[in-house]
């Protein structure tokens, strides 16, 4: 019998075929990697042939969910989507919230491997344990929000979709998938699911997953709601991610023109109290969700658009662009058009750049807003100037060739998130080492900087250990899952999750095993990129981080000195933090360390 919140089994779908099967998931499997991310790193280290393409036939996508799905849990819908990414060619992993998740469940399933070409474009229709696939040429072109108006039109509301837009069609390398509105966005899972002319996935189901310990896990719901509505929680309920924007212009550490500054005189005009301050902005929820972070606004032409931080710095301030209104009609461009908003805007940004230097003269100027949005439909369709830019930044610059690469801002591939590294020295720690590539959500290494009492500017070994830490915080809340803004809820996030974890499961779960488990995962992610053929050269940073400096902020100690960060200070970083990881001084991880996490057989 698998354990309570589980069904112990995944489905493994050959597109090529159509042919089903049943996997069977033994205890000790989710146990060690508890489900989601995880679990979804297991199941694509096992599934995918070592040095296969992204987008080869044999390159698996891998949809995992965990034990608390389906639990009256806050924010527990949740499912995390697994690939080796074709912006990196390295471990890729998101996160989206919805009933999908839930219905996926419902359908006796913890996880859904994909793998194969199916024949013609298709939606694969998952129900109780089995799948089938169903023509879909009469959906391609549309956004994924169109096409699940359909599906759901044509089987019904209860079944639940998630999908891809023209730009996942078209192979661009950061193609999201998304469902209801939100979206799995980094790293061209949108791309991996076109490569498998797969328009999408539809999921139903009846069968019902028992917890171990109901009235616990009731009582535990109660009480992480009520905190859930606390202090910790407040600036998502009140502005949501944008009311970061001043926050970190104030700090010089607001991404502008390509990283070229880091404050942005435009940055009042799109600040979270500005978009506050229009009319018809309101809060909603994600599926089973007590916090309410969601934040839409109204453009002039009345259409409501769903807006982050991440969006407003990389369609915004990177971009040079201080409209209200573009902003928002860009946004609501990727949404439809299916694009990773941070690596839409940070390639879009990198051309600029490119135009500015004489080497791109088809792409637009800083502060062109129309000439922005006709970029992102380039992109998407693959026309024009938007072919090279639908490669990512790291691509697009080595095919410029000369001084491009030096303005490439992205790491391993992937485009950074926005934070300036400069004058944030963790976050800059956590961008290079980080195995989905510069990733604000799998390290989240700015909790340090931002931590009461720390230097931000120094750049010592100690940061090393501390932004381990965050990692493998995590690696246990993608794999638990739950949202990350419930961090500042936990007084102690892994004696928290053991008790709620023990309760819906049966097992008797501490602390320090959740400690371990989340190292173990971190570390299994780097085990998939080292056997991609990893190196310790791709842990740095672009040559603009590490030879340009930028302004220091109008106030605080820095102010009127310039911010920089060296080679040697962010090698001495790095060295700290994989010491505490225990790992070689070159990166690569131990055998010894590799059986001590129970990852022997996988290294």
């Amino acid at each position: 019998m698998p354990p309570g919140g589980y069904h112990g089994q995944a489905l493994r779908v050959d597109l090529a075929t159509g042919a089903t099967e049943m996997r069977p998931l033994a205890n000790d499997v989710l146990r060690q990697f508890v489900g989601g991310v995880g679990l979804g790193t297991y199941l694509l280290m096992e599934s995918s042939p070592a040095g296969v393409e992204p987008l080869a036939p044999e390159a698996a996508f891998v949809v995992a969910l965990s034990p608390l799905v389906g639990s009256p849990l806050t924010t527990s819908a949740k499912f995390a989507v697994v690939a080796k990414s074709p912006l990196t060619n390295r471990i890729t992993d998101a996160l989206a919230s919805d009933r999908f998740a839930i219905e996926l469940k419902h359908a006796g399933l913890d996880a859904l491997i994909v793998t194969g070409i199916a024949p013609t474009w298709s939606v694969l229709i998952v129900e109780d344990g089995a799948a089938r696939l169903e023509d879909a040429s009469d959906l391609l072109g549309l956004s994924s929000a169109e096409a699940e108006t359909q599906m759901q039109a044509r089987y019904g509301s209860s079944y639940r979709w998630f999908g891809i837009g023209p730009a996942g069609e078209a192979l661009v390398r950061f193609a999201t998938v998304s469902g209801d509105n939100r979206h799995a966005g980094r790293g061209g899972l949108g791309a991996v699911m076109g490569s498998k002319r797969l328009k999408g996935i539809l999921a139903r189901g009846t069968r019902p997953t028992p917890v171990a310990d109901p009235a616990a896990v009731l009582a535990l719901a109660k009480d992480l709601s009520r905190r859930s509505l606390g202090e910790g929680t407040a600036k998502y309920r009140e502005l949501g991610t944008v009311a970061n924007v001043l926050v970190l212009n104030r700090l010089g550490a607001l991404p502008t023109r390509n990283f070229q500054a880091g404050s942005f005189e435009g940055a009042e005009a799109i600040s979270g109290e500005a978009f506050h301050a229009t009319p018809g902005a309101i809060r909603k929820h994600c599926a089973a969700c007590t916090i309410g972070c969601e934040h839409v606004f109204k453009s002039r032409d009345g259409r409501s658009v769903r807006l982050e931080y991440e969006g407003v710095f990389a369609l915004g301030s990177l971009c040079g662009i201080a409209d209200r209104e573009a902003l928002l009609a860009a946004a609501a461009a990727c949404d439809d058009l299916g694009l990773d908003v941070i690596s839409a805007g940070g390639t879009a940004a990198f051309a600029m750049e490119a135009r500015e230097r004489g080497l791109l003269p088809e792409a637009p100027e800083f502060g062109d807003a129309s000439g922005l949005l006709a970029l992102l439909g380039q992109i998407a369709a693959r026309t024009g100037v938007g072919d090279l830019l639908a490669e990512g930044s790291r691509r697009a610059a080595e095919a410029l060739g000369g001084e491009a690469p030096s303005f490439a801002c992205h790491v391993k591939g992937m485009e950074l998130p926005g934070y300036e590294p400069r004058a944030l020295k963790a976050m800059a720690l956590g961008l290079a080492v980080g195995t989905r590539g510069a990733d604000h959500n799998r390290s989240g290494a700015y909790e340090e900087d931002f931590r009461p009492g720390a230097d931000r500017h120094a750049a010592d070994e100690a940061k090393g250990p501390a932004a381990a830490r965050t990692e493998d915080r995590a690696a246990l809340l993608d794999s638990l899952i739950l949202c990350k803004f419930l961090r500042g809820v936990f007084t102690d996030l892994e004696a928290e999750a053991a008790t709620m974890l023990s309760a819906v499961t049966g097992w008797d779960v501490d602390a320090q095993e959740l400690a371990t488990t989340a190292r173990r995962i971190v570390t299994l992610k780097k085990l998939f990129n080292v056997r991609a053929g990893w190196t310790r050269a791709e842990d740095t940073l672009p040559p603009r981080f590490l030879e340009e400096s930028i302004p220091g902020p109008a106030m605080g100690p820095s102010a009127g000195h310039a911010v920089s960060l060296s080679k040697a200070q962010l090698d001495r970083m790095i060295r700290g933090y994989y010491r505490a990881r225990g790992w070689n001084d070159d990166g690569s991880v131990p055998r010894a360390r590799a059986i001590d996490l129970g990852l022997g057989g996988l290294a």
